[in-house]
């Protein structure tokens, strides 16, 4: 089945080094600029104990985000902060420039359904990408959907599509200002007109049709109350079966635990259209439960197939009652095993695709054959396997980089897929299964010189001893005298591993002379799960002094200095921000915390934010509210100290990570402030999380971050610094 389906989870859902840095001076307390008028903020006489530790939050109050004493705030804030992004000269320039960047036509990789090809187009600077269809790799393209009719300024973007067996039906799901909430229609595709259905409270699911193409499978959960809708809490996920033509009320349910409000559940159809495959997750906890129900026996019951949480499976395809699931269990990196559900005992299973050294991330089944991708120091390398496991071919890629794709059924013969790298715009292909051939079906052409730029991965040592790769980026040529602005960005959470991508940000960023920096941390999954458990819960601050190992090295070997050195990262990389900048103030310039759980003690009380106990633990819990306390950065700020200077970023539909995390860390920072470095914080309008976001608010949003870090690493001044 689709590699794209083990992605689901990651939706549910970043050292300190050797003494001869520590006495490194500190930017942000460097004399001259004058201070940040910033609005004040009131504070409120909130304590709360916990485990006999009494903890003041003195911003409680944000934590509503419809109140008007916090849209006010929000209004004031947001005035100071584009006050001082007005006066940066350099702003206007850089704009200029993402935008010619960003004029280039952008594809997704095709897909095949019932012998029509889809995939989405943008032209350039569309504020979504159009989903398109064809009969044939020869045939003008026709236009099926166009999210940009939906919406005037852009923020109505499609977040799921699932074609129906027989070609006939697109079921297809939007989400509007950011927000994971999404609502679902279905579209004829001969005529391009919708039907009456319209399903709603939909989050984190896709659809999977059955086979007779009547109706599909997906997954809900109750109307909140409206003052909830953003914040509320989301518990009780449930399976549905909707019936086309019918309204949502009659819809029925297939699955769901009244006694688990926690578990979250996906439906997928095999491609035989016998079976539905229900898997069961607990939060975004890398593990998972199978069910099945047999399709072919009306009112079969759901049946337990791997009835516990020791491990993650992922369904990929079925020979009738023999299932392929790629799993971790007994496998760190991962394998595939095929399991007889007649005689389901574990002793039973057949391994066909054993664990390696490299880290397997997904597998397919097409042509008879498994596509198997697998991840070696971050970068891709895919090998086509027989069915019994044995190497047929390796897939030849360009160079160090990514790649996405590799869907089908059993009986196709061809399979489509994507290739990107720091400098390499992403260049989908048509790979031919029986000659083992890759042709180019799109590739973009982006206005620079791709051989102007250079790529090299290099280890560091982190503060425990554990070698962490990083990607280094920028200019060839590049002087090591600790003069290069550069930007060092990371995640390190929730087994998400960070590879090699495109970005005209980032393009944008190298060309104004800077380099950029990906470090590669614990937390994610870039070597299996015992690289990501030894950055979760108590082991956390493995992930923070991975990332300031790598800023001491870059610092260290004259790449940078730490006046011109800034960091960043979003979501959990947020917290990765935060923590880092608390921790060390002294080795940055610049951070730009994007959409971050800032406030470790309280995440989990809002929308899905219990689901990452899984990674963070809880401060219910008496020892992991000692580690969490330990660096959670709101909690972290202290009076009087000298912090970089910091531009904070959020938006008013985030419901994953409220905006409440960073409004109390931008009124905490304000107030804490000793320097004349700014404590700015960026609130978007009509914006969420990040997914979907239109191409005009991510270009303003870019030439904000630039902006700010032209001004704050003094970029259009000589440099007179240098690593010691």
């Amino acid at each position: 089945m689709q590699m794209r389906h083990a992605v689901l989870v990651a939706s549910l859902l970043a050292a300190f080094g050797g003494p001869a840095l520590a006495q490194a001076q500190a930017p942000a307390c460097a004399p001259g600029g004058t201070p940040t008028t910033y609005p004040v903020t009131k504070k409120v006489e909130q304590q709360d104990m916990y485990h006999g530790t009494s903890i003041a939050d003195p911003y409680r109050w944000l934590e509503d985000a419809n109140s008007a004493e916090t849209k006010e705030w929000v209004d004031a804030q947001n005035k100071v902060t584009q006050a001082y992004l007005g006066q940066i000269g350099e702003r206007s320039a850089i704009k200029e420039r993402l935008t010619k960047l960003w004029n280039y036509e952008r594809y997704s990789v095709p897909y095949k359904e019932s012998g029509r090809y889809f995939y989405s187009r943008n032209d350039g600077l569309q504020n979504q990408a159009v989903l398109y269809t064809m009969k044939s790799l020869s045939d003008e393209p026709r236009l099926l959907l166009d999210p940009n009719t939906l919406a005037a300024d852009g923020t109505v973007a499609l977040a799921g599509s699932a074609v129906s067996p027989d070609g006939k039906y697109l079921a297809y799901g939007t989400a509007a200002s950011g927000s994971d909430w999404n609502e679902w229609k279905v579209r004829d595709i001969d005529t391009g007109k919708d039907l009456d259905d319209h399903l709603k409270w939909v989050k984190f699911s896709g659809a999977s049709w059955t086979k007779d193409g009547k109706g599909f499978f997906y997954s809900r959960y109750d109307a909140p109350e409206e003052s909830a809708k953003l914040a509320g809490i989301n518990y009780f996920q449930k399976l549905y079966y909707h019936k086309i033509g019918t309204p949502q009320g009659e819809d029925t349910l297939v699955y769901d635990r009244p006694d688990e409000k926690e578990w979250g559940f996906g439906g997928e159809v095999s491609n035989d259209g016998k079976y539905l495959i229900i898997t069961a997750y607990k939060g975004s906890a890398q593990k998972s439960r199978m069910f099945y129900k047999d399709l072919t026996k009306p009112g079969s019951k759901v049946v337990p197939l791997i009835d516990n949480f020791e491990a993650f499976y992922n369904f990929i395809d079925n020979d009738g009652p023999v299932f392929y699931f790629s799993t971790d269990k007994n496998a760190t990196r991962s394998r595939l095993v095929a399991i007889d559900i007649r005689k389901p005992a574990e002793k039973r299973w057949k391994e066909i695709i054993p664990e390696t050294a490299q880290t397997l991330v997904g597998v397919s089944l097409v042509n008879n054959q498994f596509i198997a991708e697998y991840l070696a120091d971050a970068r891709s390398v895919v090998k086509v396997m027989d069915r019994k496991g044995k190497l047929v071919r390796d897939i030849a890629l360009p160079g160090i980089g990514s790649v996405s794709g590799f869907d089908g059924k059993r009986g196709d013969s061809e399979t489509f897929y994507s290739f990107t790298g720091f400098t390499n715009p992403t260049t989908t292909y048509r790979l031919d299964m029986k000659t083992g051939a890759s042709t180019v079906f799109r590739k973009p052409t982006v206005d620079f010189d791709p051989d102007a730029y250079e790529t090299r991965q290099q280890f560091y040592t982190s503060r425990d001893g554990t070698k962490v790769p990083m990607f280094i980026v920028s200019k060839k040529g590049l002087k090591l005298d600790g003069s290069n602005p550069t930007y060092l960005y990371g995640y390190g959470g929730f087994n998400v591993s960070l590879t090699p991508g495109f970005s005209t940000a980032n393009l944008a960023w190298m060309e104004m002379g800077g380099v950029y920096v990906v470090a590669n941390l614990r937390g994610g999954g870039e070597y299996g799960q015992g690289w990501h458990t030894a950055g979760t819960k108590l082991h956390k601050q493995n992930v923070f002094d991975d990332f300031i190992g790598a800023a001491e090295w870059l610092v260290a070997n004259k790449v940078t200095s730490p006046a011109k050195l800034a960091i960043g990262g979003g979501s959990n990389g947020g917290l990765l921000v935060g923590a880092a900048m608390t921790q060390r103030p002294e080795l940055f310039a610049a951070a730009i915390p994007q959409v971050g759980v800032l406030d470790m003690l309280r995440f989990h009380k809002f929308t899905i934010g219990w689901a990452w106990i899984s990674d963070y633990g809880s401060s219910d819990n008496a020892d992991e509210f000692k580690a969490l306390v330990k660096y959670s950065p709101l909690h972290n700020l202290k009076a009087g100290s000298c912090y970089p200077a910091t531009m904070i970023t959020t938006a008013d539909h985030d419901d994953r990570v409220v905006p409440a995390h960073s409004f109390k860390f931008a009124a905490a920072a304000q107030a804490a402030q000793a320097g004349a470095a700014p404590i700015l914080i960026r609130i978007d309008v009509k914006a969420g999380h990040g997914a979907g976001k239109p191409t005009t608010k991510l270009i303003e949003e870019v030439a904000d971050r630039w902006g700010f870090l032209s001004r704050a690493l003094r970029m259009n001044e000589p440099a007179k610094v240098a690593a010691k």
